[in-house]
């Protein structure tokens, strides 16, 4: 089943298609919310969003745990399927489009299942190097398809558009049916379908209950959960506060994701090599969380379109913050608890994502920056109108303080504490080896069993 032999790059095909579907929808989307929810626009959008992020955050561990038990590939079909179910609700009717994105949250954790693919298919010093593949490949999904998608709908209509991204997802799912193969090998996938699955296996809560144990991974949690919180808020509004607090237009809008995406791909590849290698890890992170401080602070007070696009720079920056405390995780467990430890930031991550954007819309709501009527492209007189205010952008604002908190606890992450608790780990094993040979003293131990042990 499947072509050929599981790889990376079947996982990093599937990312791609699924993200350039919802890619090209980016400029009917704001129109579509609009005119669906024209009173308190971002507070309905952060809800929406914000739902839809909490039900992923509840169902990924329990997803997880079941294609550990029955293998990925049925479950990258579900997720993909009841991920892109609602585009072409779209334009049948919006209300059940924007209800089916609330729920398919339950089923839109695509990548905990791709990543656990890609630690199938690859040995652990290749598994950085992996990530990093699958994220550029997702910011460069979202660097040509808002683009296309504004071109499509200016000239042909959002009709045309949300045909061909409904298109793209039906290859995406044809490719998971057809050409990826199983990475789960037989001989570790239970007897049967009826292999129970622990509630400690599915809690959501489980892996945060764990992180106070750790004191290394405590601060890394709750750096990640105060640097991603805004970031995740930011996501779901910036597109639809550019369009009609700052004024841009559909083309702008696009250029201005194929700019910051191409410049987040150039950090996260050059910059970042080269910033682990000279600065090292744990200072890498804290620049990064600095730039995202500056480019909050200057979303929030900026207020004409080229403060967006130097802050849009600085912003590119700021997306080495990841994948540098993903490696700082990563030297800090032991080999046999890397995944455990990537699960917990992954949870903390999705928790982000069900509270990012509804703290976003409720302070848009709580500041009185509405959206009364939606103006045309290159519209000026809304811009003119919401910048009278000292701070146009409220929640980037409270970003920045809350990203503030988050460096001051990132200056307490050890930079590496790995030694120390391999040589505990060492210890442990010492004893437990010498306990095992007691024991094979006092018993008579048939030598296959005695090996099986082993």
């Amino acid at each position: 089943q499947g072509i050929g032999r599981p790889s990376v790059y079947h996982a990093v095909v599937v990312i791609f298609l699924e993200f350039f579907a919802w890619g090209l929808l980016t400029t009917p989307m704001l129109t579509v919310l609009h005119e669906t929810f024209p009173h308190h626009t971002f507070l309905m959008n952060g809800l929406i969003q914000g739902v839809k992020g909490f039900l992923s955050f509840l169902s990924a561990p329990l997803i997880g745990a079941l294609s550990d038990a029955w293998g990925r590939k049925s479950f990258l079909l579900l997720t993909v399927f009841f991920t892109c179910v609602p585009i072409p609700l779209m334009r049948i009717s919006p209300w059940w489009y924007f209800a089916m994105i609330s729920v398919s949250g339950i089923f839109s954790v695509t990548f905990s299942v791709i990543f656990a693919y890609v630690a199938d298919v690859t040995q652990e010093h290749e598994r950085t190097t992996a990530y990093g593949l699958v994220s550029a490949t997702f910011a460069a999904s979202l660097v040509t398809s808002p683009a296309i998608g504004a071109y499509l709908s200016a000239s042909y209509g959002d009709s045309l558009v949300v045909l061909v991204a409904t298109l793209v997802a039906v290859v995406d799912i044809c490719f998971i049916l057809i050409a990826v193969p199983e990475s789960l090998p037989e001989k570790i996938r239970p007897a049967s379908w009826g292999s129970s699955i622990s509630w400690e296996q599915a809690d959501p809560f489980a892996s945060l209950k764990k992180v106070r144990k750790d004191p290394t991974v405590l601060p890394i949690c709750i750096t990640v959960l105060l640097s991603y919180l805004p970031e995740a808020g930011q996501y779901s509004s910036f597109f639809l506060y550019l369009r009609q607090i700052i004024g841009f237009g559909s083309a702008s809008i696009a250029a201005f994701i194929a700019v910051v995406g191409i410049l987040s791909i150039i950090a996260q590849t050059l910059f970042l090599s080269i910033l682990m290698r000279s600065i090292g890890n744990k200072n890498t992170v804290l620049l990064g969380l600095g730039f995202q401080i500056f480019q909050l602070a200057w979303y929030g007070f900026g207020s004409q379109p080229w403060m967006m696009w130097a802050a849009g720079a600085v912003a590119a920056m700021s997306s080495i913050t990841f994948p540098a405390i993903s490696a700082l995780v990563s030297r800090n467990a032991e080999a046999d608890q890397q995944g455990v430890v990537q699960g917990i930031i992954t949870g903390v991550r999705g928790l982000c994502n069900g509270l990012g954007p509804a703290l976003y819309g409720f302070i848009f709501f709580l500041f009185h920056v509405e959206l009364n009527e939606l103006l045309p492209d290159n519209t000026s007189e809304k811009k003119t109108k919401q910048n009278s205010t000292v701070i146009p952008g409220p929640p980037f604002l409270v970003g920045a303080c809350i990203v503030l908190l988050a460096f001051l606890v990132a200056l307490f992450i050890p930079e590496n504490s790995k030694a120390s608790s391999t040589k505990k780990h060492s210890n442990n094993i010492s004893s437990s080896l010498s306990n095992n040979l007691d024991q094979s003293n006092e018993e008579d131990i048939e030598p296959l069993l005695q090996d099986s042990s082993v």
